[in-house]
């Protein structure tokens, strides 16, 4: 095997041509899981584009809220595409093999938008903590250039922690096992292999994992502490009710996002041995199905969404018809000049 190398720093920094991917070795039914996640993905990516497309096409939904929801639709359809599509190819073509740049680069990918998912849950969470406390002044506050600038700097910061995080993994050598065990090219499996001093690189990944999940998960449960204090606050219980209705959704897509996250760490952390497939089952489930239940959410429990959904529908399915009913026309005059061309004969 050939092997590409570079001196850093006065030592030989050895990078193998790529990684094996091995996931769920022993699992029995991995056909069956593997037609669950190309149903997740197609569900992902028709339902969060028809989000995308219901939001921007209607100039009444540009505000600073469908901006969030946009941002998270995009970010659900970018985060599946990084990693179910490989774990199809792995199964159908028998074809494990990653190479370096393109593991990397696949790292880069699923940890950004995993990262920016976080953010975009706390996004929403300060929308709604402006709507529902600060009422009056929503509108100034709250604005569409105040929002994008918001989204900006997650973009900004998380595309930054990231791009640093697997730069410094070009400082690793591997001149060992080349067996990632996991479903995709994982951060901690793969500079697990490392064959010099990877403390930098566990370091990196304690610090982020903290906060890129704490800091918004943080932030979202205080913005629920005020908001609980404002609506109990209130003296008419439908006015209550009408303001934790607008934060169902938000909540749902919340509890699916990190509840499993939470359990699973808790679960490997606190437990000696644990089944290594069926962790990575239960990892890569909380991976790739919140990104396909979101859309779901928003499109059935928001009501500017599902009304302008509905209207694309109807829209689109009385153009069809009109369209029929046209070539019925067409060909029901051809059918009349050639039997007219017929008779004259």
């Amino acid at each position: 095997m050939s092997f590409l190398k570079s001196v850093l720093n006065d030592s030989v920094i050895i990078h193998p041509p790529g990684f094996y991917i091995i996931a769920f070795p022993t699992l029995p039914f991995i056909s069956v899981y593997i037609i669950f996640l190309a149903f997740v993905y197609v569900v992902t990516v028709m339902f969060n584009c028809l989000v995308i497309f219901t939001i921007t096409s209607n100039r009444c939904l540009h505000t600073a809220k469908f901006l969030a929801v946009v941002n998270l639709a995009v970010i659900d359809v970018i985060l599946n595409t990084s990693t179910i599509p490989a774990m199809i190819k792995i199964f159908l073509f028998k074809d494990n093999f990653v190479p370096f740049n393109l593991c990397l680069v696949q790292m880069f990918v699923y940890y950004s938008f995993g990262t920016l998912e976080s953010f975009a849950l706390a996004v929403l969470a300060y929308d709604r903590l402006i709507a529902i406390c600060f009422p009056l002044r929503q509108n100034s506050i709250n604005t569409l250039r105040s929002m994008s600038c918001i989204v900006g700097l997650c973009w900004c910061f998380a595309l930054s922690i990231c791009a640093f995080s697997v730069i410094i993994m070009t400082r690793l050598s591997f001149c060992n096992s080349l067996n990632v065990f996991s479903y995709f090219c994982d951060y901690t499996p793969v500079f697990r292999l490392a064959c010099n001093d990877y403390t930098l690189q566990w370091f990196v990944a304690s610090v982020l994992t903290f906060l890129i999940l704490g800091g918004p998960f943080g932030f979202i449960f205080l913005s629920y502490i005020i908001i609980l204090v404002t609506v109990f606050g209130m003296k008419s219980i439908d006015s209550r009710v009408k303001a934790l209705g607008t934060c169902v959704e938000h909540l749902i897509i919340v509890a699916i996002f990190y509840i499993p996250l939470i359990t699973i760490f808790s679960i490997s952390f606190y437990m000696k041995y644990t089944d290594p497939d069926r962790s990575l089952l239960s990892l890569s489930l909380a991976s790739c199905v919140p990104p396909c239940i979101n859309p779901i959410v928003y499109s059935l429990k928001t009501k500017e969404i599902r009304t302008r959904t509905l209207a694309l529908v109807r829209k689109y399915k009385l153009s069809t018809d009109q369209y029929r009913k046209a070539c019925l026309r067409v060909l029901a005059i051809t059918v009349c000049l050639e039997c007219k061309v017929a008779n004259d004969r």
